[in-house]
């Protein structure tokens, strides 16, 4: 049974080798890590050197780089680090992404600095995570520093290809059959303690006519006034959506984005050819295969009905939504209880229209939750916006509570 005794000696010995924390988490925000273009093998070189000085045996797994190419990406080595600390009891994973988007205009601070200011650190994924790099690091190494007697096996996933969809990060892991933990816990990104989220489809439409002079424009086929009829079918279809609710606290209804269009090739011409890119988010609820066959089939009737117009699809991206699995609730019950306490708020579980790796987990069967360093919402920390940053005692909370957390599931 854990006693309030061993709770303050991790809290003590984070609180002694806080500076290092810190230091150690502007090395990783230092060496960037863009995807696109997705050269990431670099980062895990420097990753792996930092966790070797703590005197932990890494595993190196290179995704093959024909695999990678084919991805649109450039280098991948995905990180593995097993601390067993007996031969039986539960096997805990924990993961974060060290993948990012390029940082964009409007910095105040240099994105790949690691400036602190007020209490912040800034710098691209200094919040989404290579903050829960230095979360979970430092809270295993609580638990090791500690000398209390615990059972089972903690091990990292530091991998990196979140930011195109994860397939070739934990989803390599767990297709090579390299990992397969009893428990999961994923980079978070608020206090809240995430149990499920939305999936995400992106398509390509590619609408087709035929080009021709603005003067002549009945010679031509114009792409344009298609897709035209097609994007007000796509946001009718969007409106009605607002009626599904769902069921998942912190989750809204489902909804779809064009977000790119392209096509033309003059002014004084018609245009043949028009590109839709759209994204459609699913509530947890939803069938993915469905959902994409509905829009696929609401796409090729719209267009159809237009004289020789033609119409592809391709899809971009599919990504199945999480949804919490029976055996989450040691994960979550530990995790809440232990945030609330540290932070001095009520901290419950929740959804979140985001996506993330741990669906991966959760379809391996792995019950996962998403935890780790972060504001109350997660716009306070600008992820993924110019500017963001980690307040370091946010940082330092975190690693308490996961530290706890650890320490109470591996409990013998």
């Amino acid at each position: 049974m854990t006693e309030k005794s061993d709770y303050d000696a991790l809290d003590r010995w984070i609180d002694a080798h806080f500076d290092e924390q810190v230091r150690f988490l502007q090395s990783l925000v230092r060496v960037p890590s863009d995807t696109p273009p997705g050269n990431n093998a670099p980062h895990a070189e420097h990753t792996a050197k930092a966790l070797e000085e703590f005197g932990w045996p890494v595993e190196k797994h290179p995704v093959p780089a024909v695999t990678v190419a084919a991805a649109g990406l450039e280098s991948i080595t995905n990180l593995v680090v097993r601390r067993r600390f007996t031969d039986t009891g539960p096997v805990i994973g924990l993961n974060a992404h060290g993948d990012v988007v390029p940082p964009g205009d409007g910095w105040h601070y240099p994105p790949y600095g690691g400036a602190i200011h007020d209490g912040k650190l800034y710098g691209r994924a200094s919040a989404v995570s290579k903050s829960d790099f230095a979360t979970y690091c430092y809270a295993l190494r609580a638990i090791e520093a500690s000398g209390l007697k615990v059972r089972g096996c903690v091990e990292l996933y530091f991998t990196y290809d979140e930011e195109f969809g994860g397939e070739l990060g934990p989803g390599w892991l767990l297709d090579q059959h390299i990992v397969h933990p009893d428990l999961l816990i994923a980079a978070g990104f608020s206090y809240q303690v995430i149990t499920a989220h939305n999936g995400c489809l992106q398509l390509e439409v590619t609408v087709t006519g035929k080009m021709a002079h603005a003067a002549i424009p009945d010679s031509g086929r114009d792409a344009l006034q298609a897709s035209v009829k097609l994007l007000t079918a796509l946001y009718a279809l969007n409106d009605g959506y607002r009626q599904i609710r769902s069921g998942v606290a912190g989750i809204t209804h489902p909804y779809l984005n064009v977000g790119q269009i392209s096509g033309g090739t003059n002014t004084n011409v018609v245009p043949g050819k028009v590109v839709l890119r759209l994204d459609r988010r699913m509530i947890p609820e939803e069938d993915p295969q469905q959902v994409e066959a509905e829009l696929r089939s609401l796409i090729t009737r719209t267009v159809a009905g237009v004289d020789d117009i033609a119409v592809d699809v391709r899809r971009l991206l599919l990504v199945n939504p999480l949804r919490p699995l029976p055996g989450n609730k040691a994960l979550v019950d530990t995790l809440s209880r232990h945030a609330s306490a540290i932070l001095d708020a009520a901290v419950t579980d929740s959804g979140t229209p985001l996506y993330a790796d741990a669906r991966l987990f959760g379809e391996a069967g792995i019950p996962a939750v998403l935890y780790g360093a972060g504001p109350r919402t997660l716009l306070e920390s600008n992820a993924k916006r110019a500017d963001e940053h980690v307040e370091l005692s946010d940082l330092k909370a975190a690693t308490r509570v996961v530290a706890r957390t650890l320490l109470d599931l591996l409990d013998t």
